[in-house]
């Protein structure tokens, strides 16, 4: 749905909360679930949709008839898709992810083939109403994997050749599609800095640029002109407060390079206070370890170092039941509308302050609630249904938007 505020961005929420492998199913989740939360959030307009499909069902839904049969289902219900999460390729829910969501990376021809598929799809379903649809994706690959000879060459490589495809559907349906790099903790592309570095250095120049030259029929400036159009970042709100970015300058120096904002997917974590820690919020911390997702875990630290750790079982660990001195915050998506879990805090006002942003400038075209850990949250948080969860997120990021527009009016 599209939010009065500038740029009047879209904003949905993504559907990887919901287990799905085949298309059937996630035709099944839209009708069950995406429908009832449109029903209070939008019952008298277009609802958008932030859709996950896994590669079996990118895969699925290339056959003619099944791209037919959910673009009708789509038009039929008063859905539209405006984005896609482009980021895990298979199995997402039900067993173990951990570090192997970013597999395929963009070393991988895998990966090329998935996000080319999607795109296919996105093409497909996107209402020529809506200006681009875009793809959020891994941030090039898990950072153990960059650090042999030519991996990052060859990331460029991957993306240039995914950036081409992109560029073929544009001559032919009109339509852009951009792919949004997602910085995360502990892979390549960590911050927004380093998304941006990548991008200047390797995409729009450099091999990238020769191979996207080479694959289009480009040459130079015109060539980085149609790079920049097609990839840019998706700034995920939880992984930026995790690694402790400011937000101001992040969104800053990506202007100031002319990277673009794709998407902002509206996500908030966990904060522990060293106060809160002494009083056994490291009891509460523990329960939010669970044997699917990563939760990667820094420590502030003095004169900007940090310690950190890949996972929260790891955190919980190293510190044998003593209270860490400084705050800690973990990549573990927790309800929006909600301050503190126990002895925990939230990182929502980090989320307000991109909100407040939101309220007075144009960000990004397209924002994505994405609290996808319904599933493994603590007992007492899942005492809602995900219609009901998801439809609070969504009022309160309006919400917040509202309050904010005022505050400045």
């Amino acid at each position: 749905m599209r939010l009065e505020c500038p740029g009047a961005p879209h904003l949905s929420y993504c559907t990887n909360i919901h287990p799905a492998e085949r298309w059937v199913e996630v035709r099944d989740n839209l009708e069950r679930y995406v429908t009832a939360v449109k029903r209070f959030v939008a019952p008298e307009r277009p609802f958008g949709v932030g859709l996950r499909l896994s590669a079996l069902a990118a895969e699925e839904l290339g056959e003619a008839r099944n791209i037919e049969r959910l673009a009708g289902f789509l038009e039929d219900r008063g859905l539209y898709v405006f984005t896609m999460n482009g980021f895990p390729y298979g199995r997402f829910h039900g067993s173990r992810v951990k570090e192997a969501v970013y597999r395929p990376d963009w070393q991988e021809d895998a990966r090329v083939v998935y996000s080319n598929r999607l795109a296919d799809v996105l093409v497909r379903l996107l209402p020529s109403s809506v200006a681009e649809g875009t793809i959020s994706t891994v941030p090039g690959c898990f950072a153990p994997r960059a650090t042999k000879p030519g991996a990052v060459e060859a990331m460029a490589l991957g993306i240039a050749h995914h950036a081409a495809h992109l560029r073929r559907l544009r001559e032919k349906t009109g339509k852009r599609i951009v792919l949004a790099l997602e910085p995360e903790p502990f892979c390549h592309i960590e911050t927004s800095a380093q998304a941006a570095a990548f991008i200047a250095r390797y995409v729009v120049s450099d091999a990238g640029r020769a191979a996207f030259c080479q694959l289009t029929g480009l040459t130079g400036d015109h060539a980085e002109e149609v790079l920049r159009e097609h990839v840019g970042v998706c700034l995920d709100l939880c992984h930026m407060a995790v690694v402790y970015e400011d937000l101001d300058d992040a969104l800053g120096h990506l202007a100031s390079v002319g990277i673009r904002v794709a998407k902002v997917q509206l996500s908030a974590g966990l904060e522990m206070s060293p106060a809160d820690a002494l009083d056994g919020a490291l009891s509460d911390l523990a329960r939010f370890a669970d044997d699917t997702y990563l939760h990667q875990v820094f420590e502030a630290g003095a004169n900007g170092k940090s310690r950190r750790w890949l996972d929260l079982g790891e955190a919980l660990a190293s510190t044998s039941g003593v209270a860490p001195p400084r705050p800690w915050r973990v990549h573990f998506h927790v309800p929006l509308f909600q301050r503190r879990y126990g002895r925990l805090d939230g990182t929502q006002a980090y989320v307000e302050a991109m909100l407040a942003r939101i309220a007075r400038t144009q960000v990004a075209p397209h924002l994505e609630v994405e609290t996808y850990t319904w599933d493994v949250l603590p007992a007492e948080l899942r005492c809602m249904s995900v219609v009901d969860a998801v439809t609070r997120e969504l009022r309160w990021v309006q919400g917040e938007i509202e309050r904010a527009a005022r505050t400045q009016a």
